[in-house]
């Protein structure tokens, strides 16, 4: 697989190698050490969630409290979405910054974004079906969410009337978040990732 590093620090894309023949086919779409070589950790599988959405549906922007956050690897295994990295994290150089990856049935690519980062996406086929592997489970009492339509975010949704759940609709702007207090700091989540790639680990020839 090919794994390439996003515009916004902390998330990557991934290419898996596709095997078809007339029978159908056949990929690894996650390899735990791949992607532990360029994260610099393995990926903690603590719950595994499936969302199904009806096209024009927009879910995010979400992310979680840091420590411990969220780590996702996310991709569609049925139909075809628009999924969306947002920077949230106060501090970071491309904070309030956006960025696109079409995940789908054909290519198989998927998503990985480290902890304090936000998530979103938009369905683009009925029945767009996502995997999520998560490295927290999930709690509601650290978990938020910024509105996916403010202005300041100016996210290109390719939807022309996103339909939003009641929580996302209610959900406050980047700067409401902010002047909140909400929103993780990029020097503390970066410290926090920093922690678990300096763990003894038996995979990486710790002790």
């Amino acid at each position: 697989m090919k794994i390439r590093p996003l515009s916004i620090d902390g998330a990557w894309e991934i290419t898996p190698q596709l095997h078809g023949d007339p029978r159908g086919l056949f990929t690894e779409w996650y390899r735990f050490d791949q992607l532990a070589a360029v994260v610099g950790h393995p990926l903690r599988l603590a719950q595994a969630n499936l969302s199904v959405s009806a096209r024009g549906v927009v879910r995010g922007i979400h992310f979680a409290d840091v420590p411990p956050g969220q780590a996702k690897y996310v991709t569609c295994v049925r139909g075809a979405v628009v999924d969306m990295v947002v920077d949230v994290r106060v501090g970071s150089p491309t904070f309030g910054r956006w960025e696109a990856v079409r995940l789908d049935d054909v290519d198989r690519r998927a998503v990985y974004l480290a902890e304090g980062l936000g998530h979103g996406f938009c369905a683009l086929t009925d029945d767009a079906t996502l995997s999520y592997l998560c490295s927290t489970t999930y709690n509601p009492t650290a978990e938020h969410t910024v509105h996916p339509l403010d202005p300041e975010l100016a996210i290109d949704w390719p939807a022309e009337s996103p339909q939003l759940s009641a929580r996302d609709t209610a959900a406050p702007s980047l700067a409401q978040a902010r002047d909140a207090g909400l929103l993780p700091h990029y020097g503390t989540c970066h410290s926090y990732t920093a922690g678990l790639n300096s763990r003894a680990n038996p995979y990486f020839g710790g002790p």
